[in-house]
């Protein structure tokens, strides 16, 4: 708890390196891409500081060169899971009495590490694990979770400052806030995706004091090791964070039914989310205090265009929005509007884009495309383009192909619908496949309408017009379609300090992560009264006779 305010470094966003070719980051991240694929790791979990090695191991590559191995993981079961709670628990006295200037610390030195002598490592096991291109590796797992970290520290300290205002009273009451850790431990839960997500769900919470179980995903877990190492290296206490990797089904038997269990910080699907959810509330006679629950899901994020808008704005929002790291992104635009009268144009503009993009594994710089994350992925979205192609109410007027010969690859693909309700335009798909609908120029009241009742979704979405009415008319009628919204931008690229992150209705809780609201859900308040001179004597003024 708080010994004493100091000033922090203000924070301000990460610059983004380039990459560009003959860049030193850019020979750098070659390096160490040439040596990470050179050896295969064996990756263990971390269970109070010690390495944990189990019987079951689980094999990982590259989604783009899935026969290449870049080592194993041990795989965790119900004793382990029972161990990390253990050892969390073990933590948690020490943990929570640490002044915070010295939690601080901890996490800005991981995010100096992350900046400097660790920003090849952390990108390219990014880039090789989860097949993101030397851009998207940078803007995620290096520059995001360095703002993470830094601005995270920024918005403990103005919590921890905020106290109660001086009553009326003179000096004889002294009225305090406290704000404790959470009784018991975290569960955090984290995507593929980002692996500054990753990094970002166990260190919120354990920078305000909290003890944290932390299982990443299966397909995330190269680059958590790494993210793992560094937090170790900048003097994290062993138990604060531990590194395991049950299935989900085990996890939740033992996490769910544990007394202690104190909260989640999630980022997955709306399904597992949803049964979480349930889980808890099936559970909660067993729990000491009623858990927070902490989730960002889903998204079935759009680009609405006006009438107004220009059209190579608007086919720009939809390549990178649509396409940048293959469609997988929360914030992906995964339905478009487009009015009728610049139809023509914005397509001449997106089939000329498409036709550029390169398609192939990270370690080529010159390829925009590369594969989606897993078999499984990659088999859905097979599914729907195939059925899209056998649909006559639909077009599909861009790729269309997939190969998993060598990678999972999907070629960027764009179908068009007749019908706005198409169940692409409505379902979730998470990869390079945009659904678009051509509707009449001057029916954007009625459209505005289908694009918010279209998706059980709320998390991202995009109006993109010159007429500022249109603009207006689009904010007020989707203030609850999106929890990030866009004006005259795609639908992607939340920068933290600037665009806290998160939706509504189906795409989660809305507690921003990039914000202090997200660090106030991992705190439980306590006032404190202190009377200098107290009373003597039960009886009030108004007892006394005349």
């Amino acid at each position: 708890m708080p010994k004493g305010f100091y000033t922090v470094p203000v924070p301000v966003n990460e610059p983004v390196k380039s990459y560009a070719p003959g860049s030193a980051e850019r020979i750098a991240i070659k390096a160490m891409l040439i040596e990470l694929r050179s050896k295969e790791v064996d990756i263990p979990m971390y269970i109070g500081g010690k390495e944990v090695r189990g019987t079951d191991k689980v094999r990982l590559s590259p989604p783009h060169d899935h026969k290449h191995t870049l080592g194993h993981f041990h795989k965790s079961n119900k004793d382990h899971v029972k161990q990390a709670i253990d050892a969390a628990l073990a933590a948690k006295p020490k943990w929570e009495a640490l002044a915070w200037e010295h939690r601080a610390s901890i996490f800005l030195k991981a995010a100096e590490l992350i900046a400097g002598p660790y920003r090849a490592k952390l990108n390219a096991a990014t880039m090789l694990g989860q097949s993101k291109n030397a851009f998207q590796a940078e803007i995620d797992a290096a520059c995001e979770l360095i703002d993470f970290l830094r601005f995270n520290v920024l918005y403990m300290t103005e919590i921890y400052k905020q106290q109660p205002p001086v009553a009326g009273t003179g000096f004889g009451v002294w009225n305090r806030l406290e704000q404790r850790p959470l009784e018991g431990f975290i569960y955090a839960l984290t995507p593929f995706n980002f692996t500054a997500i990753a990094g970002n769900l166990p260190t919120a919470c354990a920078m305000m004091g909290n003890v944290v179980v932390w299982k990443p995903s299966n397909t995330q877990v190269y680059a958590a090791n790494v993210l793992m190492e560094i937090f170790m290296k900048a003097g994290l206490p062993d138990g604060v964070i531990n590194l395991i990797y049950p299935s989900g089904p085990d996890a939740a038997d033992v996490v769910f039914s544990h007394p202690d269990f104190a909260g989640i910080h999630f980022t997955g699907s709306t399904e597992v989310f949803q049964n979480i959810w349930k889980t808890i509330g099936n559970n909660i006679h067993k729990f000491k205090t009623y858990p927070r629950i902490v989730g960002e899901t889903g998204g079935k994020d759009f680009i609405m265009a006006h009438k107004s808008a220009d059209p190579k704005i608007v086919a720009t929002a939809i390549s990178r929005g649509a396409f940048e790291y293959q469609g997988q992104k929360c914030s992906a635009a995964s339905r478009a509007y487009v009015p009728s009268n610049i139809w023509d144009e914005v397509k001449h503009q997106i089939l000329a884009d498409l036709k550029s993009f390169k398609m192939g594994p990270t370690e080529d710089f010159t390829n925009f495309i590369n594969a989606v994350i897993d078999e499984k992925s990659f088999d859905k979205l097979a599914k729907f383009i195939d059925a899209a192609n056998n649909d006559k109410d639909v077009e599909i007027i861009a790729g269309g192909n997939y190969d998993k010969s060598k990678g999972y690859f999907i070629e960027p693909t764009i179908i068009v619908a007749k019908d706005p309700k198409y169940v692409t335009m409505c379902e979730e798909l998470f990869g390079p496949v945009l659904t678009l609908h051509v509707y009449d120029a001057e029916k954007f009241e009625e459209t505005l309408k289908i694009v918010d009742t279209t998706s059980i979704y709320a998390l991202t979405g995009a109006i993109i017009a010159q007429d500022r009415y249109a603009i207006e008319q689009a904010t007020i009628a989707l203030r609850n379609a999106a929890g990030n919204f866009y004006i005259n931008d795609k639908c992607t690229g939340a920068v933290v300090g600037q665009q806290p992150f998160g939706g509504a209705r189906g795409s989660g809780t809305n507690d921003k992560a990039g914000a202090m609201v997200n660090l106030l859900r991992w705190v439980s308040p306590r006032t404190i009264k202190e009377t200098f001179v107290p009373p003597t004597d039960y009886r009030y003024a108004f007892l006394l006779a005349d």
